[in-house]
């Protein structure tokens, strides 16, 4: 019996490609590449330092840190995670109930942040914002949504929860 070779050897791409997709098919979905990041981590504290007051910009940068403690991975922790958020700079303008400052289309995206806050206020996320930062960007602090708490200056905010081990991100 004779061996074909050629045939052998036109298959070998196919058996390889396929070797390959059934080894990354197997990988748990789990398996989002934190291995090296969560490794050893038994809590998941973070602040965030938010400034950015684009309303175009602030939804998409929030989904994405709801994503970040509502990863499978971080839920998966021996602890809950503890989120706090602080606001200071132009952002104080988008927590406001005034928006006489604001086109439609600002509008819009105002009231889908404001939306977003609102329900991580309900997942247990502290949103802190600076009076001096009120003061300064001229946003009256009894329009401010009733989720966020007001602090007298939100420096201090941040660097207490850097002390008390919170990972500092920061969102110019």
């Amino acid at each position: 019996m004779a061996v074909n070779y050629q045939s052998i050897f036109r298959r070998i791409p196919h058996i390889f490609f396929a070797t390959v997709y059934m080894a990354l098919v197997s990988v748990p979905a789990s398996a989002a590449g934190y291995e090296n990041a969560l490794k050893g981590v038994k809590n998941y504290d973070a602040v965030y330092e938010v400034s950015q007051g684009d309303p175009k910009v602030v939804n998409p940068v929030f989904l994405v840190i709801k994503n970040s403690y509502e990863a499978p991975e971080v839920k998966s922790l021996s602890k809950d995670p503890n989120i706090a958020i602080v606001f200071h700079g132009p952002v104080v303008k988008l927590l406001s109930t005034d928006s006489a400052s604001f086109n439609e289309a600002e509008l819009v995206e105002i009231k889908k942040f404001q939306t977003t806050l609102k329900q991580m206020k309900k997942d247990g996320v502290t949103l802190e914002v600076c009076r001096y930062a009120l003061k300064g960007m001229g946003v009256d602090e009894a329009t401010i949504i009733p989720e966020i708490d007001p602090v007298d200056n939100g420096f201090v905010s941040v660097i207490g929860y850097q002390m008390q081990g919170y990972a500092v991100i920061r969102i110019p």
